[in-house]
């Protein structure tokens, strides 16, 4: 069993910037694709991006494009969110997510073996 924890989280005003981290408990693991999907209560959780090291690529909501970068460090394995300009709507919470996309589908992930508990982001206007 594999557990995802996620830091970076907070209050932040509107144009500031976050960065958000997802760590394995285990550095020796290595999923397929990681992502970050938010979810605002009463809604539908929704991706936000993902990262695929064994593609190389990357995928974004058409949201936060050109705003948040998503990455990861070859070393430990830990994701990374840099979220830049934020803005009121950004505010959620946040997962993180490991598993595997298939690059001829939509979507963020196929399948996801392992959630993070959550973190939340609160952008002030």
């Amino acid at each position: 069993q594999v557990h995802l924890v996620e830091s970076g989280g907070g209050s932040v005003q509107a144009g500031g910037s976050l960065r958000l981290s997802c760590a394995p408990s285990s550095s020796a693991y290595r999923a397929d694709c990681m992502a970050w999907f938010r979810q605002v209560p009463g809604k539908e959780r929704e991706g936000v991006a993902t990262i695929c090291h064994n593609t190389g690529s990357t995928f974004y909501a058409d949201s936060v494009k050109g705003r948040f970068t998503i990455s990861q460090d070859n070393a430990d394995n830990t994701m990374y969110l840099q979220m830049d300009n934020v803005k009121p709507e950004d505010s959620a919470m946040y997962y993180c997510a490991a598993g595997w996309r298939n690059p001829q589908a939509r979507g963020f992930m196929s399948t996801v073996d392992y959630w993070g508990q959550g973190i939340q982001v609160t952008v002030a206007s």
